[in-house]
């Protein structure tokens, strides 16, 4: 078994050793052996890679020369392993170039017939490009969302096929495939390096990527690494350039963030109207929707006039399915009726895949929309902010979801993020949320973190400022954050805010007063997800 990384490496030659080329996956659960070995902050891709390689003892590596980052896998990987072998990958595909990677490719055939003692059959060779080259592409259909940056793990790929009805283009890394049309057979060797740079081009190499992407996609998916900014420079420019939809995700390739990348994916996939979904014709009778939430569960139920019949708030608690069955039990009670009389319910919020008498699931940012826009058609953003995460949606005047943008994973500006500094100022939550006037020092919280945050309120605590002005400075912080995400799709008023953290005046008022309009918030700002849900039920579609 030969690990590598590179969709430039030479595959078909390991092959024609007869040896197994295996691509090291980048997913892993932590860092932990990784960063004994690497710096804490190298990138994330490399580190996982490495991860990769311990957990599956993988002892014959080749990597190109992709990134500094690759570099120094090498230099740690190469005291370590029975085989490692780094090729020098030029950034062009002019002659030269080829001539450069023809000299390096066979540099390294020498090196593994040394390492195996055995040699290398170039009939075998020939044998595998011909197979690979019998292969021809399917016809792509003509709506094709393209998949484009880093590269996304496997399983996400597979799920975002899984859930759409359109083609899947994976121009990533990995998912391009390999099929070789090499006519100068007097050198295979030097045609088969020529047909590698001509594969389309990645981030590194030095051509003007979005000419070949230049088509009519319904939709861009664009995956950054956490940290890169080469990736972060060329999602801006193709955004600028590109008249589509375009949906950036963040990873580090460990398992924390996939829920949340999920979730954005799919409220993606709403928004461009291609989400697989089963069309079916409102019925009469009452229609549920569940919001399950990281810190409570609601549930509204509409008969089929909309109208709001009853609704229930619970705290999810750490058993997500006990708390939806016992907030749906209780809105029932509430309207007087029977399961049996609800003709259909749809799930939404993290623990939306936990609840399994739903008849369909909605993300969260889709439903919110909804929600929303049948409270006050007037509406244009949403800004929720919830126990886990805080979210910005943009509304057309259909009240159709047309752009969103999410909190990182981390807590920073959540109601998380109060909770524990209501804790630290040894006051209720509820009794935090009544302080928004009276300020007499204006005090600035400094860090955004979660953490630091902490020992910021700690250190204000210790020099004896009033309680109240630090209160006033974390709803300014609360508020930041939230305007900053408002800024990434652009102000458009007027704002709803939903969530249970709208309870909070004094948030409410440091928004106001960062945005310098009024923000429109519900009678009961926790059910507007679980508002969206059962409106959705009652169409019996997203749309």
């Amino acid at each position: 078994m030969v690990g590598y990384v590179c969709k430039y490496t030479p595959v078909e030659i390991i092959e024609a050793f007869g040896e197994k080329p295996v691509r090291i996956e980048s997913g892993c659960k932590s860092y932990e052996r990784a960063e004994a070995l690497l710096h804490t902050n190298t990138c994330s891709f490399v580190k996982g890679v490495l991860e990769n390689i311990i957990e599956n003892n993988i002892e014959e590596v080749i990597l190109t020369s992709c990134c500094d980052s690759i570099k120094r896998l090498y230099d740690v990987l190469k005291e370590r392993l029975k085989f490692i072998y780094i090729l020098d990958l030029p950034r062009k595909k002019d002659t030269f170039a080829v001539d450069v990677f023809y000299k390096e490719i066979i540099k390294f055939i020498d090196a593994y017939k040394a390492f195996k003692n055995k040699g290398f059959a170039i009939e075998n060779f020939l044998k595998i490009l011909e197979d690979k080259s019998s292969f021809r592409k399917m016809q792509e259909p003509s709506e094709s969302i393209a998949i484009l940056g880093a590269r996304l793990k496997d399983d996400v790929v597979e799920k975002i096929k899984n859930s759409c009805s359109v083609n899947i283009i994976n121009f990533t890394c990995t998912g391009e495939d390999r099929i070789f049309n090499i006519e100068s057979e007097d050198n295979l060797l030097k045609g088969y390096a020529a047909s590698l740079l001509n594969l389309t081009p990645c981030m590194r190499m030095a051509e003007d990527r979005s000419k070949f992407f230049n088509k009519d996609f319904k939709g861009i998916i664009y995956n950054t690494i956490k940290f890169c900014d080469y990736y972060s420079y060329e999602y801006a420019e193709m955004k600028s350039q590109f008249n589509i939809p375009f949906l950036k995700i963040e990873t580090d390739y460990t398992d924390s963030n996939s829920g949340q990348i999920l979730t954005r994916i799919a409220a993606f996939f709403e928004a461009t109207d291609i989400k697989k979904m089963e069309q079916k014709k409102a019925k009469k009778g009452y229609f549920a929707g569940i919001d399950s939430g990281s810190t409570s569960t609601n549930v509204v139920i509409i008969d089929e006039n909309k109208n709001i019949i009853s609704y229930s708030i619970i705290p999810t608690g750490p058993k997500a399915l006990e708390s939806a069955f016992k907030a749906f039990e209780i809105a029932l009670n509430n309207a007087g009726i029977k399961e049996k009389d609800i003709t259909s319910i749809v799930a939404t919020g993290y623990g939306r895949v936990s609840i399994p008498f739903a008849d369909k699931m909605v993300t969260e940012i889709t439903c919110h929309g909804k929600g929303a826009f049948f409270i006050d058609n007037r509406v244009r953003t949403v800004i929720d902010i919830g126990g886990q995460d805080s979210k910005v949606i943009r509304l057309d005047e259909s009240g159709n979801v047309i752009d969103f943008v999410m909190n990182d994973k981390c807590s920073a500006g959540t109601g998380r993020f109060l909770e524990v500094m209501s804790r630290t100022l040894g006051i209720s939550i509820n009794e935090m949320a009544k302080v928004h006037a009276e300020v007499k020092e204006n005090i600035t919280i400094t860090s955004m973190c979660t953490v630091f945050a902490e020992s910021e309120v700690i250190s204000l605590i210790a020099q004896n400022k009033d309680q109240r002005d630090i209160i006033h400075a974390l709803n300014k912080s609360v508020a930041s954050k939230a305007v900053s995400l408002v800024d990434r799709i652009g102000r458009k008023g007027k704002y709803m805010m939903t969530g249970g953290v709208a309870k909070n005046q004094g948030v409410v008022s440091a928004i106001e007063s960062k945005l310098g309009e009024k923000l429109v918030i519900p009678a009961e700002p926790q059910i507007i997800g679980a508002l969206g849900a059962a409106l959705i039920a009652f169409e019996g579609t997203n749309g």
